[in-house]
């Protein structure tokens, strides 16, 4: 009996299967990945490894081939051991056993197992469909040649108010006058008033100019016009996915539950693989998408994953 088939239909199921007298196959659910430096997105997966130390039979896989087969649990468990005697077998002539879809198992140096999964399954269901891709990288250099272009054609001016200026040696001119009329006063004493006197004029008018300066205040004539951007409202391109349903009554009824749960839920048109996707939310940033993911994942559901897709 060939048992390959069995084994792989429990990893959509179990996070363990066991191979009694052979080993353990695991699972391990691996979240959505982004890879920025190759604009790359991977869906979310099971990742499959192996762990020769649990061999006892946990009934698991005997149980599903004998309901699968329509056969006795026993005749199930003699058929394993029967299988895993051919594989050591094989293991033992050729080093390596190739196990359908699960991957491939092989004997080092040491005589110990050593387990490559395969690539070319994702075990994980609520990922059924999906594949990976690969993003084009934004181009915005059109944009920033405008803003030059933009900046290069704008001249500031930049010219200062005009203001009178106040006559204030005339001050300096009266008292002069006001000495030439007392003429009768002695020439020295004439003298050291005229310094004084000046050097009083001096330091008011400089205080005056100083207020000035201070004061001085500078006006744009022609100011540069305000550049404003318009963003035309479009589509969000990120989408927080709650699944991929076979049958649409399934989409329906998820789509339902999330609306009452006060998501702003989405029914997107079926696949290429005539599934029904279900979003939790759409948003217009990947930082928006990330946050509510993760949240998401810690209320809701665990397996939640990162869509990115113009729809």
């Amino acid at each position: 009996m060939n048992i390959q088939p069995y084994i792989a239909q429990l990893l959509y199921r179990y996070q363990c299967v066991t191979v009694p007298g052979l080993g353990a196959f695991l699972t391990e659910t691996q979240s959505a990945q982004w890879i920025e430096s190759a604009n790359s997105f991977f869906p979310p997966k099971k990742m499959i490894s192996f762990n020769a130390n649990i061999k006892n039979n946990d009934g698991l896989l005997a149980n599903h081939i004998a309901q699968s087969e329509k056969t006795s649990y026993d005749y199930a468990v003699s058929a394993i051991q029967y299988e895993v005697l051919n594989w050591k077998k094989i293991l033992d002539e050729n080093g390596t056993l190739s196990i359908k879809n699960v991957g491939d198992i092989s004997l080092n140096a040491d005589k110990n197992l050593v387990f490559i999964p395969s690539e070319q399954t994702n075990y994980l269901s609520s990922s059924f469909g999906l594949s990976s891709f690969v993003s084009p990288v934004v181009k915005r250099e059109i944009f920033e040649q405008k803003m030059e272009a933009i900046e290069e054609k704008t001249i500031i001016k930049l010219e200062t108010e005009e203001r009178k200026s106040t006559p204030y040696l005339r001050y300096a001119a009266i008292f002069v006058l006001g000495l030439g009329l007392t003429g009768s006063i002695g020439f020295s004493l004439y003298q050291n008033q005229l310094a004084n006197e000046t050097l009083l004029v001096e330091t008011a008018v400089q205080k005056q100019v100083n207020n000035k300066i201070q004061e001085a205040t500078f006006f744009i004539k022609s100011p540069m016009p305000a550049v404003t951007l318009s963003i035309k409202e479009g589509k969000m391109p990120y989408h927080v996915m709650a699944g991929a349903f076979r049958e649409e009554k399934n989409a329906q009824k998820i789509f339902e539950r999330l609306s009452n749960q006060g998501y702003k839920a989405r029914r997107i048109a079926p696949n290429k693989h005539g599934l029904f996707p279900v979003v939790y939310g759409s948003y217009a940033t990947f930082a928006e998408a990330e946050k509510a993911k993760k949240e998401i994942q810690e209320k809701d559901n665990p397996e939640a994953w990162l869509l990115i897709e113009s729809l």
